[in-house]
């Protein structure tokens, strides 16, 4: 059993350790969304804002479609 138990998420107050965690966490979570893609075989976008206001973009799309909003 995993002992480290629940810890309340809250902003972090120090700029670089914000941006170190951002930085790591980014990484983390790009793997796991095209790991998502890959085993249900799903297309996938994920848009991302660094705390400096930093595009990071990922997309496992393998088709492309329009969309309209509001049509």
């Amino acid at each position: 059993m995993d002992d480290r138990g629940k810890q309340e998420k809250k902003k972090i107050e120090d700029k670089a350790t914000r941006q170190v965690t951002f930085s790591r966490r980014k990484k983390g979570l790009i793997k796991k969304v095209y790991e998502l893609s890959v085993l249900c075989d799903i297309d996938v976008a994920l848009i991302m804002f660094s705390p400096s206001g930093r595009l990071t973009q990922f997309s496992g799309i393998k088709r492309t479609e329009k969309f309209s909003i509001g049509t």
